[in-house]
């Protein structure tokens, strides 16, 4: 079966008029099927199976499909849009169950892409033959995959038909090959970054085919690259291949790579040799991120069941941001080449077919889908309509690809299906999640999602793998663990349990639902939408026919046990409510545990599922809060459920035991970094050790036994638990005793604290979460999720009651889908919830606190008609509910059964509608409006009403204004001058008909101004400890009035009121049982009478409450030190920083610090008379948390948020002998991403006297406390030296050039300056070199603050912008001993020398005239040049023999850039090159733009406070010369490394450009054609002046010819760090001091006068010499040189004793030595990604020290051209191809030879016809010219790839050649009849005679003997003869097809020259002389000699049968003339005509 799922459509081109109405037809096989038609769409989405019944014929590799659009029409034919073609090998292969097709281009009649896109996913079911066969050819290796489309898996292959014996396979080793499974890893990264893939292909090795040319193709993100043609069975390529790409890692891990082989004489099918597919997340996963060297074993994708098809290895690395490229070992030898051990199998190998059996049962609780009106129609008409059910459900099962559904069940919100859905599958399976998705059918639209759920296979299977593994690793003290263990590994199952659904809110609207995308499972659903039940089963190798089947009705009753209910109980108690950001309308919380709760879904019964209605009071300061008060809200649930506690106890043990090590790891994480003694990190660890294996051991899960609901995977997941909790004890006892590094033992325990987490996951979790709402009116504004584990009671221990049962916890809710990631903090909610079953209920006293009261509330409600009353209420009843809607009556307000009142009716007004304007402040400021009027041009008298307030309305007078309770007067009354007004606070207007007062006001008096008012104001302060008692006015009514019904109701009446109401409230109690659990009996009789009154009642819910009867005052004190690394907010690249800081329904507010990153604030926030309810006791085990928002303040526009944190303070139930807090390192949280640090501490204390609270502390301000002493860090008087050196590379700032920069050092408070520079451009270092700056720094690491550097620009008016900064967080490493003598920093002064610049030159070291100061006695060998050196020092010895054995010196190879060498210290120990930053942070994953550099360094030690000690000496003495000075630079390019390809070929045509300062330098014209490490061998040279010009960029181009040339990429050079570091990088010392030769001495100086210079530099006395050289004293150490000597050779071109005694001297004092560095390419695009390598080294002199040595000679090396002499002689036992007419067997025997590379130059023989025998005789030559490089043992070849290339491309093979031999025929193609192929460089040595010609012979042959004579090099030996064995493949073996006798000679140019000959045997024909083959009398060609035809007739056995043959002939020849005349005789007989 074949299945096309047709899902959507992209990018559809419009029509003229209108929109196209897109269809989809599909054919295969001539077979068309269609989708339905989308009207009007550009994006049309089908979401249609499409399927094809294949009628038991397999796939082939050739299939394919045809996808065309078209634009339906209803009339006429469709017109066409577009079309594609999908071929269909992957799946025809087997690799793959489904082949996802996402927006494939559609193209139109003219095979031009369109624009339009199209997605599928194809899905293929193999016939049960195909299955049956594939299954019979399975390996049994162990196979895991999680990958999602991994197309790799691998086995145990030694036992595996699929691995061939081939004939010139290497030695099997015992090995086996690797085993590629996909490793489970923590979640990838879903953030898209970029990639580089390098992929070099290296060579094949038995590909099958007869004088085959194989290319192979490399397809990968839709790229594919080829490489070269090569030809023969085993090609050699070598070619690297790059593709870069930007997506997330979860991303790459799902794509592929695939390996293509084939002949490229072909273009059929046939032309396919071999294909692979290999997963990138595997390759990912392998170490470094790379394979390298591994051979993929090929196969055909037909017929995975032929066994190999070859062999193609590959390396294949994956390189992120930043990542280094491992190095590729390539020094391989053939022998060592172990082909099995490093073999990758391909995927389908050891796949088992499986069935998933998933049961789906039932679904309940399905929200409504459908609208009403239909319903409301029939209730109208006095018809039943059914409300509850307007939902038409179906469950789609998806899984790898397939889909299924359930049948559909029309009009039930708790339908029962009762179906078998089957799924037949490939396991272990590449998919990961099975999904749910129960949609809504829809007859005339789309079907709409309800809910989307996920069955995690890593969560509900095993394979017992990962267990085993690290048991095996634990320890061997404990080896006997794998053997004890039980088996933990099971097949993916699954219930009967029942799953949930979650989505978006379950009200049903008429408007499109904004939350729709969370029903399909993209985000965290905010609602809960049913659930549904379901049972999943797998059985292997078992397959199913039918897919939807009925479930067994016994099966249905087995599951009934499983849907037991039990009633649960859930109390929630609001303590707070707090950090609303705005107030908005009534807030009121809604809890809901699945479908009980909701307020709003009218298919649940009533509960008391919400708060009251509630007002938001500000907090004073930021904030809103609700004024819950000493009341606090309570939410009763009563729900039904099963009981599934056998699996929420064990998570919340293991969940707690998880809690308990991460708390310990923390502290030990926290001693770690505040670098705490080894003593007490060891009794920390020691603890954390402790504490985990005594949990582990004491842990103990719940019994399964006695359980009737156990699962099978309930008993499989305690298994599983039991042994990892086993196996982790076993690790920490063998960590115990073995670990000696606390540090490296932190990975392990967070492994550890990963895996108990894992273990916690419970995918049979069917109990809901409790979802939290609030309304803001009735409207969903924001939500919290809490998992119902979490406050769930068990009875079986402590442990398994949930974290936050009965407690008190925080929580801030979020906005759904909220784009901003919690940017902005909706509301911060407190509360305690307890969650159990009902008879546990009494169990809940035990976390109780308060009173609790139950009370029913109706409101009375009247309006303003003349006067109050009943007359003028419009659509409200005069008792009705809140919403004034609903009419009540208290007569008809009865008790429930079980309950009873308490006293009677008596109102109460709404608590928030009490609090004054002053409410939450600790200041506030009385107004009052004076008002005057006059005639217009009259005078000014008072108004009627003389005082009123803003809106008009009349108050009291300033002196009858009285001063609350709890408050103080600050000042008298006075006018607002601050306001739009004159002088005296007056502010005019005009009055006009029919206001009577102003609607406007200005501050100048006109005429016509009859109105004036001024603002009379008085402060007024909160006095501290007093308690505010809200005053309450009409406290005898209880009114509360509005302008309108609906509107927001106050306390005082207004002119404006014209309605009020007041709240009636009644108490009940409950009759027979006392205690907190009471409350729960309220919610068993709610709605359960049927009386009409009831029936009322149960729709008006009670309101239960908690009172607390007493309340703690408590004091808060927050400390706020300081922060760092905060995000630049402002586009100076700083920000403003400041915290809003809350505490409950307090909040305070931090001073704002300008113009930073790393603000020190010193600042403590004091919190007085802090109301908190409950005991105190209580509030310490769950204290409430600090939240500190930081801002950055803005003077236009809002302030922007920073991020937020939040801390738990220090309780403090007795503040006289409690500790106080320290100081801790908060990180800052923006968008789930780390926004810097805050360092901060907190105490909570409970106040019972004032005496008892600590000291105020110390004032910065009036109104600003600092942190006190005790919890401040400690501080010690510390010395910054800052080195200034310069600035370097500024950037202009808004287009104007940095001229007159200075530097500000910031650091603890603390700024000093330097000096300006005048002119930038000329000097760009500063005056004065060295600052000191004296700040109190903490002792302790940790406290540091950073240094903060500001670069500012003196620009022309005064104007000083901020042009760079940038912060240093760590100090530690700049701290130093100011009197340990630091000779790093001793550096002798440099006098610049202002020379003239001298003409740049290139000097071509190929043609360069060696100097004639150069010494030479006799001239070198030819292979000893500079790169013999080079390859010396790599360890390439067969490629420099000769400079070995010289006893010359080798340099040192670097891998990395020379300032990444540790020993080096980076190049910076006289001072540092540090970015410079500006800008704003935009985006999360944003940096600020580097704007410059600076050069400086930093040194800082500890300072005396005694004043008479003397200061420490100054750390930078001795500085060089700051001014600039003349250098000569040399810069040699050895060669490149794998740099990025450019051409559409995947090669590139590299050169070299260099830039110094503005001095450039293209050597275009010696680029290197068609590769990828071009070998360069240039050397530049350029005068530059430092340190203007300090940046050397190398870059490399690609040439192009007719286009521009682009960049591969560069590396950039800072030559000033080398010419000022200590470690002299400027010239690398050589190992000896040569006068001459290939190591002369290049230095501007002399050893001698460099070792003088470092004593001077060191501060020691100058060198002495004695004995002539042969002894030296330097630093009271006395040196000889036959120390350093003794096994040196000595060779003529070394210079003096002394000079080389002193070389030896410096190469022991840590200097650079002579040295190549390997630098990395990177591009400007994305300069994280390398884009090669190059090697290279910089030799810097300064021209003041005179002209340097000659330059080195690094030219690249030249082949030297040979000649290969073959002499085909004889062939012997050639077997008989062709069948004479004598039925004799035959051969035409000719043979053919090449060299692998220059296949254009095959050679062959003449034929010798008629081989009776299978001998031929040829006596012919072959002559073979090639060029070859000694020293490296490759063949040079250049020729072009195709007749229209520009240039030739140069390869370099290993030097073989290829004999075979033929069978000649003339009508037909040849026959090929075998081959040898044979290495020259070793050449297995020929057999004497034929008879000891044998495959044996060959290496890597079944049966292979050791022989005595060893392959040897045939250019050593020069000339060989012999006879030789020729190979052919046969039935997958290999047979002996013939032996030829050859000479092969070996000659170089110069001998072909001296003793020449002819090819075959043409003139010149000597050395030797060829003479024509002796052959047999029967060797000739038939058809073109009949004499010998004839002859050879008559010569053979058969001879006298011939003759009599040919007599018979005659005879019937003439007997048949003589029967032709007879009737004409007897005729002319009777006739007689001539008579």
């Amino acid at each position: 079966m074949l299945r096309v799922i047709v899902e959507c459509a992209k990018g559809i081109p419009k029509k003229k008029l209108g929109n196209p109405d897109p269809i989809t037809t599909v054919v295969f096989r001539g077979e068309k099927k269609k989708t339905k038609a989308v009207n009007s769409e550009l994006n049309p989405v089908w979401n249609e199976i499409l399927e094809f019944d294949l009628d038991g014929s397999p796939l082939d590799a050739s299939s394919f499909i045809d996808v065309v659009v078209k634009d339906y029409e209803t009339f006429g034919k469709h017109k066409f849009i577009g079309s594609s073609k999908i071929l269909l090998g992957d799946l025809a292969g087997g690799h793959v169950a489904s082949l996802p097709s996402k927006n494939v281009p559609l193209i139109n009649e003219k095979q031009q892409i369109i624009g339009a896109t199209i997605s599928l996913l194809i899905v293929y079911e193999k016939p049960s033959n195909a299955d049956d066969q594939t299954d019979e050819d399975m390996s049994d290796g162990e196979h895991v995959e999680n990958g999602e489309q991994g197309d790799v898996v691998g086995g145990a292959q030694s036992q595996s038909p699929t691995v061939p014996t081939s004939p010139n396979l290497p030695a099997r080793s015992d090995k086996k090959p690797l085993c590629l499974t996909r490793k489970r890893n923590k979640p990838l990264a879903s953030e898209a970054q970029d990639f580089q893939i390098r992929v070099r292909v290296i060579e094949g090795r038995h590909l099958p085919g007869i004088d085959i040319k194989p290319v192979v193709r490399v397809l990968f993100d839709g790229k594919t690259h080829r490489t070269n043609v090569r030809g023969g069975n085993n090609p050699f390529f070598d070619e690297m291949f790059f593709y870069n790409v930007n997506m997330s890692l979860s991303d790459l891990s799902d794509e592929s790579i695939t390996f293509w082989v084939n002949h490229s004489f072909f273009l059929r099918s046939e032309s396919l040799l071999g294909k692979f597919k290999l997963d990138v997340g595997y390759i990912y996963n392998e170490p470094g991120h790379a394979i390298m060297r591994k051979w993929l074993l090929l196969k055909d994708p037909d017929d995975s069941t032929m066994g190999a098809r070859g062999y193609l290895k590959v390396s294949i690395i994956i390189m992120g941001t930043g990542d280094e490229a491992p190095i590729e070992n390539r020094l391989f030898r053939a022998e060592q080449d172990d082909l099995e051990s490093n073999l990758l199998v391909p995927a389908g190998v050891s796949m088992r077919t499986a069935t998933l059996s998933l049961k789906v049962y039932r679904a309940e609780d399905m929200p409504q889908m459908d609208d009403a009106t239909v319903q409301t129609l029939k209730q109208f008409l006095g018809g039943e309509g059914d409300k509850k059910n307007l939902v038409d459900p179906y469950l789609e099962v998806s899984f790898a690809g397939k889909k299924v559904c359930t049948k559909i069940i029309q009009k039930n919100a708790n339908p029962e299906w009762n179906q078998l859905i089957s799924l037949n599958v490939k396991f272990p399976s590449m998919c990961e999640y099975i999904k749910l998705t129960m949609y809504d059918w829809d007859r005339l639209s789309n079907d709409d999602v309800i809910g989307t759920t996920f069955l995690n296979l890593s969560q509900i299977s095993h394979s017992g793998g990962n267990v085993e593994d690290t048991q095996a690793e634990a320890c061997n003290a404990v080896s006997e663990v794998g053997s004890t263990a039980p088996e933990v590994g099971f097949l993916p199952a699954f219930g009967p349990c029942f799953v949930n659904l979650y989505g978006s809110p379950r009200e049903y609207g008429d408007l499109p639902d904004r939350f729709e995308e969370l029903n399909f499972g993209n985000g965290e659903g905010v609602a809960y939408r049913g659930r549904v039940l379901v049972e999943l089963s797998t059985h292997l190798d078992k397959k199913v026919e039918k897919n939807v089947d009925d479930i067994p009705r016994d099966d249905v009753l087995v599951a009934q046990k499983f849907q037991r209910r039990r009633r649960y109980s859930l109390c929630s108690v609001f303590h707070s409510a707090c950090m609303l950001q705005e107030p908005g309308g009534p807030i009121r919380f809604e809890v809901t545990l699945g479908n009980y709760g909701n307020k709003l879904d009218s298919t649940c019964k009533p509960l008391v599922s919400t708060t009251p209605n509630c007002f938001a009071v500000f907090d004073g300061n930021h904030y809103y809060y609700l004024p819950w008060a000493d009341t606090k809200p309570v939410v009763i649930l009563t729900s039904y459920w099963e009981d599934i506690s056998h699996r929420l106890d064990a998570i919340n043990i293991l969940l707690f035991t998880a809690d308990q090590l991460e708390s310990n790891l923390n502290l030990l994480k926290t001693a770690i970094s505040a670098k705490e003694p080894e003593s007490r990190l060891t009794e920390i660890w020691l603890k954390l050790l402790d504490h985990i294996i005594e949990e582990l051991v004491s842990l103990k899960l719940p019994a399964l036994e006695d359980r009737l609901n156990v699962t099978v995977l309930d008993l499989q997941k305690k298994n599983l638990r039991e042994a990892a909790v086993y196996n982790i004890m076993q690790m920490a006892c063998c960590m115990k005793e073995e670990a000696r590094d606390i540090g490296s033992t932190v990975a392990d325990i967070e492994d550890w604290l990963d895996r108990i987490k894992q273990l916690a996951e419970e995918p049979q979790n069917s109990m809901p979460d409790v979802i939290i709402w609030m309304f803001r009116g009735e409207k969903r504004v924001a939500y919290a999720r809490v998992p119902a584990n979490q406050i769930l009671y068990s009875s079986f221990s402590k442990q398994a009651c949930g974290k936050h049962c009965g407690k008190i916890q925080t929580i801030f809710m979020q906005y759904p889908m909220d784009k901003n990631k919690g940017v902005k903090i909706p509301a911060e909610l407190r509360f305690n919830m307890w969650l159990g079953l009902s008879v546990h209920e009494k169990e809940f006293s035990r976390f109780s606190e308060g009173n609790f009261s139950i009370c029913v509330e109706m409101y009375e409600n009247q309006a303003l008609l003349g006067k109050w009353g009943t007359a003028g209420l419009i659509n409200c009843h005069k008792f009705s509910d809140v919403t004034g809607k609903i009419k009540l009556k208290q007569e008809l307000f009865l008790p429930p059964q079980g309950w009873e009142w308490e006293g009677g009716w008596f109102v109460d007004p709404d608590r928030c509608l009490l609090a004054e304007a002053d409410a939450g402040c600790s200041k506030f400021t009385d107004e009052v409006f004076q008002n005057e009027i006059r005639f217009p041009g009259g005078e000014w008298k008072p108004a009627a009403e003389l005082y009123t307030d803003l809106n008009g309305e009349k108050v009291a007078s300033p002196k009858e204004f009285e001063c609350p309770p709890g408050w103080t007067w600050e000042d008298d009354w006075s006018f607002d001058s601050n306001r739009a007004v004159d002088e005296r606070g007056w502010e005019y207007g005009v009055t006009l008909p029919p206001n009577e007062k102003p609607s406007s006001w200005v501050a100048a008096e006109k005429t016509f101004h009859v109105h004036r008012r001024r603002r009379l104001i008085r402060p007024r302060r909160k006095l501290s400890g007093k308690k505010t008692v809200a005053k309450r006015r009409d406290s005898e009514e209880g009114w509360e009035y509005s302008s309108l019904f609906g509107s927001k109701f106050h306390i005082k009446e207004r002119c404006s009121d014209t309605f009020r109401r007041r709240r009636w409230r009644r108490n009940m109690i409950p009759s027979h049982c006392s205690g907190c659990s009471a409350i729960f009996k309220l919610e068993g009789v709610l709605g359960a009478s049927k009386t009409e009154e009831d029936k009322l009642f149960g729709a008006k819910t009670p309101t239960v409450s908690c009172h607390f009867s007493c309340s703690y005052i408590y004091h808060l004190r927050v400390y706020i030190y300081q922060g760092r690394n905060l995000c630049p907010m402002d586009h100076n690249s700083f920000s403003d920083p400041y915290a809003h800081v809350s505490f409950l329904h307090m909040s305070k507010t931090t001073h704002v610090i300008q113009n930073t990153l790393n603000p020190i604030w010193d600042q403590t926030l004091i919190f007085e008379d802090i109301e908190i309810h409950g005991d105190p006791q209580t509030v310490a085990s769950c204290p409430p948390e600090v939240v500190l928002e930081l801002y950055d303040s803005d003077q236009v526009g809002k302030d922007e948020p920073m991020g937020h944190c939040k801390y738990p303070p220090l309780i403090n139930l007795q503040p006289n002998i409690g500790c106080r807090p320290k100081l801790q390192w908060l990180p800052i949280t923006k968008k789930g991403h780390n926004a810097g640090e805050l360092l901060l501490a907190a105490e909570l204390l409970l106040k019972l006297d004032d005496d008892d609270l600590p000291i105020v502390p110390p004032r910065r301000s009036e109104k600003l406390y600092m942190v006190p002493q005790g919890i401040k860090p400690v501080v010690q008087l510390t010395a910054i030296e800052v080195l200034t050196w310069g600035l370097r590379n500024m950037e202009a700032f808004q287009l104007s050039p940095v001229s007159s920069p200075s530097l500000i050092v910031e650091c603890g408070g603390e700024t000093v300056k330097t000096a300006i520079i005048k002119n930038f451009k000329k000097n760009p270092n500063f005056p004065g070199s060295v600052l000191l700056l004296k700040v109190l720094l903490p002792k302790e690491e940790m406290y540091a603050p950073p240094i903060v550097l500001k670069v500012i620009d003196h620009k022309p008016f005064g104007w000083k912008p901020v042009v760079g900064q940038c912060t240093i967080r760590s100090l530690g490493e700049f701290r130093c001993d100011p009197y340990r003598t630091n000779s790093d920093i001793c550096m002798s002064s440099r006098v610049a020398m202002m020379a003239d610049a001298q003409e740049n030159v290139v000097i071509d070291v190929e043609s360069r005239a060696i100097s004639e100061t150069r010494l030479q006695d006799e001239k070198e060998d030819e292979a000893v040049d500079w790169w013999s050196k080079f390859y010396s020092s790599l360890g390439e010895q067969q490629k420099c023999n000769p400079y070995l054995r010289k006893g010359y010196d080798t340099l040192k190879v670097y891998n990395c850039e020379l300032e990444k060498v540790e020993q080096f210290q980076g190049l910076t120990d006289f001072c540092r090159t540090i970015n410079l930053h500006q800008g704003k942070t935009v985006d999360d994953d944003e940096d600020p733009s580097v704007v410059g550099q600076f050069k400086g360094s930093f040194k800082i030690y500890p300072l005396s406070d005694d004043p008479s000690v003397p200061a420490p000496p100054c750390q930078f003495k001795e500085l060089p010369e700051s001014g600039p000075q003349e250098c000569l630079v040399r810069i040699y390019v050895v060669r490149c490394i794998e740099v990025q390809s450019k051409d559409s070929n995947g090669k590139c045509d590299p050169y070299i450009k260099i830039t110094l300062g503005k001095k450039t330098l293209d050597d275009r014209d010696n680029y290197k054609p068609n590769t990828l490490s071009p070998e360069f061998g240039r050397m530049f040279e350029l005068s530059c002046t430092l340190p203007q010009d300090k940046d050397l960029k190398i870059a490399v181009y690609d040439f192009d010819k007719w286009s521009r040339d682009e960049e591969v990429g560069e590396t950039v050079i800072d030559l000033e760090d080398r010419l000022l570091s200590y470690f002299r990088p400027c010239c690398g010392l050589p190992q000896t001091y040569c006068v001459s030769g290939v190591n002369q001495w290049r230095d501007q100086l002399k050893p001698s006068q460099i070792l003088q210079n470092v004593a001077k530099m060191r501060g020691v006395p100058p060198p002495s010499i004695e004995e002539d050289g042969r002894s030296l004293l330097f630093s009271g150490k006395r040196y000889h040189l036959q120390d350093f000597e003794a096994n040196i050779l000595i060779h003529s071109h070394l210079g003096p004793e002394k000079e080389r005694l002193s070389l030896h001297v410096l190469r022991n004092l840590g200097l650079v030595p002579e040295h190549v560095e390997t630098r990395t390419l990177s591009s400007s695009y994305k300069s994280n990604l390398s884009q090669g390598r190059i090697q290279m080294w910089v030799d810097i002199f300064p021209k003041r020290l005179g002209l340097p040595g000659p330059p080195c000679e690094i030219s690249p090396r030249k082949a030297k051209k040979y000649f290969l002499r073959v002499i085909i002689w004889n062939t012997s036992d050639v077997i008989l191809d062709d069948a004479s007419i004598t039925a004799e067997k035959t051969s035409d025997i000719y043979v053919k030879g090449w060299m692998p590379g220059m296949e254009e130059d095959k050679q062959r023989t003449d034929v010798h016809h008629n081989s009776l025998d299978g001998d031929g005789n040829f006596n012919w030559r072959f002559i073979f010219e090639f060029e070859y490089l000694s020293a490296e043992q490759l063949c040079v070849i250049s020729k072009k790839e195709q007749f229209w290339n520009w240039d030739k491309t140069e390869y370099r093979n290993p030097p073989k050649l290829i004999v075979q031999i033929w069978d000649n025929d003339r009508i037909s193609l040849d026959d090929y009849l075998g081959s040898v192929e044979l290495d020259l460089l070793r050449l297995v040595p020929p057999a004497k005679t034929p008879e000891k010609c044998t495959l044996k012979m060959l290496p890597g042959m079944k049966g292979t003997v050791a022989s005595k004579a060893k392959p040897t090099s045939l250019f050593s030996r020069k000339s060989v003869r012999g006879w030789w064995p020729c190979a052919n493949a046969q039935n997958g073996s290999c047979v002996l097809t013939g032996k030829v006798e050859m000479t092969l000679e070996i000659v170089d140019e110069k001998e072909a020259e001296e003793r020449p000959a002819g090819r075959g045997r043409n003139e010149p024909n000597m050395n030797p002389k060829l003479d024509p083959p002796n052959r047999p009398a029967t060797s000739f060609a038939w058809f073109t000699n009949v004499s010998s035809i004839l002859k050879f007739m008559t010569r053979i056995k058969f001879r006298w049968i011939f003759v009599w043959g040919v007599l018979l002939v005659l005879a019937i020849f003439f007997l048949g003339i003589m029967f032709l005349s007879i009737p004409s005789y007897f005729a002319m007989k009777i006739v007689k005509p001539l008579t």
